[in-house]
């Protein structure tokens, strides 16, 4: 499919630019943060000036943006970046009654915002596209990588997802009983046996080509589906495993989205069943919350994973004992219906 060379996190763990993932930050009031770094590389003029989505997604791109010789385009995916400036800017039209507004917030208050700010600061015209597709955003960013990677494997393009937790969505999302009513601790996140989970944000980059020279790691295979049926994502999980994986080896890591949402359990059991004994079964939602791309921070688990061929005890639900990490299958589910299967591996 593609080589991933380079990737980037800012996330509510210390994952930028140091990389620490045997330390784990507590959630606050049920939501988890994004820890935020200094953006060294971003102007303090038009750092003042930017959206929280737009600041993390910038700050984690632009390294990747400066390791390319040549970027040949920009793919990023978002379910609500640009939200909580698209609110403010409709609040400031009933403020000041349709007078002086920030235009700042307009500029900012769509979800291509973050895009064309990478765009722009990096002086790159070449290809720049946003998906949003709610919970499959970040996959339908992936495919259309591998698209442009089929007929331009040379091409450099720099991938990712962002998104925040705004007070909107937060909202939306927490009075239909998305968001845990009683306070939950990220620590026994999978001890609790209620419905709903902890609020989440981040951004992952990825940059990537058809080269393997140089690579962290590959990816073999994605895939998505939409269903509420357990019995057909374990039937699809199952043949795309058989589909991709390599004659010969089998699955080292089964790493899934569990979020402490008990309405859910019954999807992830299904796919721990088609894990062999030889199969680790870790999750990663308690270091990043549950939003619609958290599966980009699980990407970019498994290549920190694939890299160091270590795994933090606190990702392990179970242990199996093998050699090395070759390769790892990751499964997210987003509020029972959207589904997504990507296997990555070593070179």
């Amino acid at each position: 499919m593609f080589y991933i060379h380079h990737t980037t996190c800012i996330s509510p763990q210390q994952t930028f630019p140091a990389v620490d993932l045997e330390l784990l930050y507590e959630s606050v009031n049920n939501q988890l943060r994004v820890r935020e770094p200094a953006y060294e590389g971003i102007p303090p003029g038009m750092l003042r000036r930017m959206g929280k989505a737009v600041r993390f997604g910038l700050g984690a791109a632009l390294p990747l943006v400066q390791k390319a010789e040549t970027l040949n385009g920009i793919i990023i995916g978002t379910a609500n970046g640009g939200m909580e400036d698209c609110i403010k800017f409709l609040n400031q039209i009933i403020d000041y009654e349709e007078g002086l507004l920030a235009p700042g917030n307009f500029v900012q208050s769509t979800p291509n915002a973050i895009a064309g700010q990478v765009s722009m600061v990096s002086r790159n015209k070449a290809y720049n596209i946003t998906h949003v597709h709610r919970g499959l955003s970040f996959e339908m960013a992936v495919i259309d990588a591998i698209m442009h990677l089929k007929d331009h494997p040379s091409h450099n393009y720099l991938l990712g997802a962002v998104d925040e937790i705004s007070a909107y969505n937060f909202n939306i999302d927490f009075l239909a009983g998305w968001y845990k009513k009683e306070p939950a601790s990220s620590l026994h996140l999978y001890k609790t046996d209620s419905p709903a989970s902890l609020a989440g944000e981040g951004a992952a980059m990825f940059l990537v080509n058809g080269s393997s020279t140089g690579a962290l790691a590959k990816l073999l295979g994605i895939h998505t589906l939409h269903t509420q049926d357990v019995q057909q994502v374990q039937q699809q999980l199952r043949q795309f495993a058989d589909q991709y994986l390599p004659a010969g080896e089998s699955i080292n890591i089964l790493l899934h989205g569990q979020n402490g949402d008990n309405r859910l359990n019954a999807f992830y059991d299904a796919a721990e069943s088609i894990a062999g004994d030889l199969t680790t079964i870790a999750r990663f939602k308690h270091m990043s919350g549950e939003y619609p791309t958290a599966v980009a921070i699980g990407c970019w688990l498994a290549c920190q994973v694939l890299q160091q061929q270590q795994l933090p005890a606190h990702m392990i639900k179970r242990i199996a004992v093998q050699s090395g990490y070759r390769n790892i299958l990751l499964y997210n589910n987003y509020k029972g219906v959207q589904h997504s299967f990507m296997l990555l591996s070593v070179l």
